[in-house]
C-alpha cells in the first residue's frame, strides 16, 4: 500500500492487468482460499465438529477436501 504522499492525483486508477496476471491472481486466491478453507475444516475436526465440518466442506466443495472418520482428506471423483 502506498503512503498519501506518494499517490500522484493526476495518474487515473490501477494499471491493467494483462490476462496471465490476471489469471494467476485467481490462481493464487483460489490456493489461498483452499489453504483457509483446510485450516478451518481441521480446527472443526479438533473440536470434535464433525457435522459441522464435513457441511462446510460440502458447502465449498471447491477446496477439494471430505471429511472421513473425523479427518480431513483431499475429495476423490
Amino acid at each position: 500500500m502506498k503512503h498519501i504522499g506518494d499517490i500522484d492525483p493526476l495518474v487515473p486508477g490501477r494499471p491493467n492487468l494483462s490476462s496471465q496476471e490476471r489469471e494467476n491472481l485467481s490462481k493464487a486466491r483460489l490456493q489461498q482460499q483452499k489453504e483457509d478453507g483446510y485450516q478451518q475444516l481441521v480446527e472443526l475436526c479438533r473440536l470434535g465438529e464433525y457435522d459441522a465440518a464435513r457441511q462446510l466442506a460440502n458447502r465449498n466443495s471447491r477446496w477439494g477436501y471430505q471429511i472421513v472418520g473425523g479427518e480431513v482428506m483431499e475429495r476423490i471423483d
